[in-house]
């Protein structure tokens, strides 16, 4: 087992600028909710996932990614290089992806994005070739070539968020596949896979979740208030790449991403 503070990891993903919001109760048709405790930080997949690498491992972790060359984009970036990230940047003439997470006092949360997903493809000027030296590597978001690029790490890890098209074309295959088991737009049919995965995670919230090979796995429970449960699945994803780059058994990987996922919930918005 390797120690984790020696470990080289990256994440390949999206960010999005998310406004997160406190309300009373999650809006339903026709009726007025009221909100408080109003936070803005750059986050989506990718970031969260990236920053819950850091802070386990305490290293920078690099991130490839895409954002919109906008004051948007330059304001995520700054933040991000200051929660632990090195910044690999495609930037597009496009704007930076935003999205408002509304959180009801069960932490409960409603999403809704605004504008168009940004991801690094395998075609943009980033250095992809430092990836062949890398412990382990998630990705959120990527085409078929950057998927292929990222192969080149010693653990490769994702989520189904990546959609089947590109896992397709990248013609690889992960070390896991991370998802919610529960999110009807993170399943894959099984007739339309065509890219291989060793492991595959079904996450189920408090139920736990499945893993295959191996059955279920019980969920991490904190003796915490749940404050917001926005970004648990990216941050027991992160964690499981991290034990598995470290040499760890899925069985204690999924123990590290159970309970950054359990942390997560006792915290408002995606960071400490």
């Amino acid at each position: 087992m390797k120690p984790f503070n020696s470990l080289n990891l990256a994440v390949v993903g999206h960010i999005e600028w998310v406004t997160f919001l406190s309300v009373n109760k999650l809006p339903s048709e026709g009726l007025i909710s009221h909100g408080s405790n109003l936070l803005e930080e750059p986050a989506g997949g990718g970031a969260v996932a990236g920053v819950q690498m850091a802070n386990l491992t305490k290293e920078k972790v690099h991130f490839f990614t895409s954002l919109g060359n906008d004051n948007i984009g330059k304001i995520c970036a700054q933040r991000l290089e200051e929660l632990g990230l090195i910044m690999h940047i495609a930037w597009r003439n496009q704007p930076t992806r935003r999205a408002i997470s509304l959180i009801d006092s069960s932490g409960e949360r409603a999403i809704t994005v605004i504008g168009e997903r940004l991801q690094p493809k395998g075609q943009d000027k980033l250095p992809w070739e430092i990836l062949n030296e890398f412990d382990g590597v998630f990705i959120t978001a990527a085409d078929g070539m950057a998927i292929n690029l990222a192969r080149q790490a010693q653990i490769l890890c994702a989520t189904p968020r990546v959609k089947i098209e590109n896992l397709n074309s990248a013609n690889i295959e992960l070390d896991a596949l991370i998802g919610s088991g529960l999110d009807p737009d993170e399943q894959i049919k099984e007739e339309e896979k065509k890219f291989k995965t060793k492991i595959k995670i079904s996450t189920e919230g408090a139920l736990g979740g499945k893993v295959e090979p191996g059955g279920r796995y019980k969920a991490l429970k904190l003796n915490k208030k749940i404050v917001d449960t926005y970004g648990c699945g990216d941050s027991f994803a992160a964690g499981v790449t991290v034990g598995l780059a470290g040499g760890l058994d899925i069985s204690k990987a999924i123990e590290i991403g159970a309970k950054c996922g359990a942390e997560c919930t006792a915290r408002f918005g995606p960071y400490n």
